[in-house]
């Protein structure tokens, strides 16, 4: 039930706290440097606790189990910046509350109105029975006045969360970190999406471009304590150039919040919406975060797809032979493929004549499009699955695209070019239909006339897309390009079924964060070239938390891993296991780090045996049991049936590790990578002395039928 009241302390004693009546364009400055005073108007729901004080400013509360943890001291949450400075104070009017029944459920939705001078603020928050952990927050400034205001930019939800009593600031010991944070901005140097926080730390996470070709992402932010947390973010249907920065200044705790920025001006009389928002207080990491905002937007009616089967068959690619890789090399290499158990073999960078000219390599295929059905002939007659390598919206200078049709290209507010710099290739502007009809044919070619059956798009440049400033393509704005990207996946999504009902399409946004709004047009997510095992870890509790169990995820190569050889880290998330060997037996040139020795083929062959024996890539994933942040060691769990499987993950351990989420029966205990039997135990919580390095991957099956 949702619960609305307003404080019994009569309104005429709180307006002291007020800030002065300011004339329009005045600079607003806070009253006093913190609210002590109790809430004018309070909202709660089953999990959250939001509190509204004279100057319209809020503070959040998790309900955990009945308790009040409260994050933080009273902030300016929703704000108004202009030419002037930022409008934080406002002095509460009203209060209403009405009962609301839409597409995401019952529930409330309160206004609450406030004032300064002639500018009107009106929050409006829904909360959500299905939601119990989210408040839905929109705010609509009304210039009462008589003269324009220039704007320049809004934030909402923005909140400080306080570290916990006592706790000291995290000097890069991540065992004794007091905060942790999911962020979600995309950067050059591929930093972790989960992090502890430490002093001085700062970043914008903006949703558009932070680099040539790195930008998008999912809008949400979150950072948690061992006893609870805030998550914010937005909640539209497409990409919005929001920013959702995160910083720790000191050790009295960390600061988060939405904001956008723009210049207009607001008319006499006019209104200004900002985008619809969230705040969310909750317990455990940002695995229940994601999960709400996967389930929001579902229910706004976005439709995640589900895979094939195939999509779960380990994935052998040809990339270990480099961008030179040859068609002797990959056809030398499918015996062995096979017999170690692969379900699928990539061709991957290289077979092209270049970006932007998708046509075979005349020197590697010389009988072009004959050759490449060949090769996928090949492939499907011992039993395998195809998949082709493909960068779009990248064209090379001098390519077909690039100089027969220029026109495509997305060009920058100088009219200049916009370069992809891993390539050193031009965008093409994904808003741009030409662009969208040619991907679409070549998906079509692709999975019809050469008989692939799926592909991996590739491409750092491909998560978010720059503003598009070509007059050729009549953009209402050149946001058109940003918000248009889905669209342009939607086409090749599309195509490539209309050839092949199970077709896998792969995205592979190399080392972003997953843009949340590409995943309704792709059936494999990917650790997309993790920098160590903990990346594959976290990308994976992450995507599953975003896209659902249905979702396939592949930990790429396992040559990426520590070690070259860490296949537990993706089978321990439930990820989909694969390599990128090079078969010793092959002609050519060779890495002589990634070759399959005799020793290597025998723990590949264990590993993709066990892979294929559990296929926990297909179970469900529990990531509510275990803080990836907090809970040591570093805990996974899978339930497939009836049975569970624990992987737990550090440098070294020795103590006692808990098995969480077991029912009230008796289960048999077995380390399956070690063959050993650890005994029976009595759920439903189970505590363990287990010694190990690197990680522990245990069985947990029902000795006796469950209540």
């Amino acid at each position: 039930m949702n619960i609305a009241k307003l404080s019994t302390r009569p309104l005429t004693a709180l307006l002291f706290l007020a800030v002065p009546v300011l004339s329009m364009g005045a600079t607003a400055t806070p009253a006093i440097a913190a609210s002590t005073a109790p809430a004018v108007v309070t909202l709660e729901s089953r999990e959250l606790r939001l509190e509204f004080d004279a100057r319209l400013h809020s503070r959040v509360s998790a309900l955990i189990d009945g308790i009040a943890h409260r994050i933080g001291g009273y902030a300016a949450s929703e704000t108004l910046s202009t030419d002037r400075g930022e409008l934080r104070d406002f002095k509460f009017d009203h209060h209403s509350e009405e009962a609301v029944s839409d597409q995401l459920g019952t529930g409330h939705r309160h206004e609450l109105t406030g004032h300064l001078g002639a500018l009107e603020k009106t929050v409006a928050v829904t909360l959500y029975d299905e939601f119990p952990r989210w408040a839905v927050v929109q705010v609509r400034y009304t210039n009462r006045g008589k003269t324009p205001l220039a704007l320049r930019g809004w934030s909402n939800a923005a909140y400080t969360i306080a570290a916990s009593p006592g706790a000291s600031v995290a000097s890069g010991d991540d065992d004794h970190a007091e905060l942790w944070s999911y962020q979600s901005g995309s950067y050059a140097n591929r930093p972790d999406w989960v992090l502890p926080l430490t002093a001085g730390f700062k970043r914008e996470n903006f949703q558009g471009m932070n680099a040539a070709d790195y930008g998008g992402g999912t809008p949400v932010v979150d950072v948690w304590r061992r006893d609870a947390g805030i998550a914010v973010g937005q909640l539209e249907l497409s990409p919005r150039l929001v920013s959702l920065p995160i910083a720790r200044k000191d050790a009295s705790g960390a600061t988060l919040g939405v904001h956008y920025s723009m210049h207009m001006r607001l008319a006499p009389g006019a209104s200004i919406d900002t985008l619809r928002t969230f705040v969310g207080a909750h317990h455990g990491d940002h695995f229940s975060t994601l999960s709400d905002y996967r389930r929001y937007m579902v229910k706004q009616g976005v439709q995640l797809p589900t895979s094939p089967p195939s999509a779960f068959e380990p994935l052998w690619c040809a990339w270990g032979y480099g961008r030179d890789a040859t068609l002797e090399q990959v056809i030398a290499t499918l015996p062995i493929v096979k017999q170690l158990g692969f379900g699928w073999v990539t061709l991957d960078d290289g077979w092209q004549v270049a970006e932007g000219d998708w046509t075979p390599n005349p020197a590697k295929y010389p009988h072009g499009d004959a050759d490449m059905k060949a090769l996928v002939d090949k492939i499907h007659a011992m039993g395998l699955k195809a998949q082709l390598w493909w960068t779009p919206l990248a064209a090379d200078p001098g390519s077909p695209v690039e100089r027969q049709h220029p026109e495509q290209l997305l060009l920058k507010q100088d009219g200049k070019r916009r370069m992809i710099s891993w390539w050193n290739s031009y965008y093409l502007c994904p808003a741009y239909e030409p662009v969208r009809e040619d991907a679409a044919a070549f998906a079509s070619k692709a999975l019809g006339t050469w008989g692939f059956d799926g592909l991996k798009v590739d491409g750092q440049h491909l998560n978010g897309a720059p503003r598009c400033f070509n007059p050729a393509h009549h953009h209402t704005a050149p946001t058109d390009a940003v918000e248009g990207l889905p669209g342009f996946f939607k086409s090749i999504w599309d195509a490539s079924h209309q050839q092949k009902a199970d077709a896998l399409v792969e995205i592979c946004p190399c080392g972003t964060s997953y843009s949340f709004f590409n995943l309704p047009y792709m059936n494999m997510t990917v650790a997309s070239d993790p920098e160590s095992s903990w990346q594959v870890r976290l990308k994976g509790k992450t995507l599953k938390a975003l896209a659902g169990d249905g979702l396939a995820y592949f930990g790429d190569h396992v040559e990426m891993s520590e070690g070259g050889d860490d296949f537990a880290s993706t089978l321990g998330v439930g990820g989909v296991v694969g390599s990128n060997f090079v078969w010793p037996g092959a002609p050519g040139k060779k890495d002589p780090k990634l070759l399959l020795s005799p020793a290597r083929e025998k723990e590949w062959a264990f590993w993709i045996r066990e892979y294929q024996d559990k296929r926990l890539s297909e179970g469900e994933y529990l990531g509510g049991l275990y803080d990836i942040g907090f809970d040591r060691p570093e805990t996974h769990v899978i339930r497939k049936g009836e049975r569970l499987y624990y992987a737990f993950f550090a440098k070294t351990f020795d103590g006692q590790v808990e098995l969480r989420g077991l029912g009230p029966g008796r289960y048999r205990v077995h380390d399956y990578e070690a063959d050993r039997d650890l005994g029976v135990v009595q759920g439903p919580l189970v505590r363990l002395p287990a010694k190990f390095q690197r990680h522990l991957l245990i069985e947990a099956l029902p000795e006796s039928p469950q209540p």
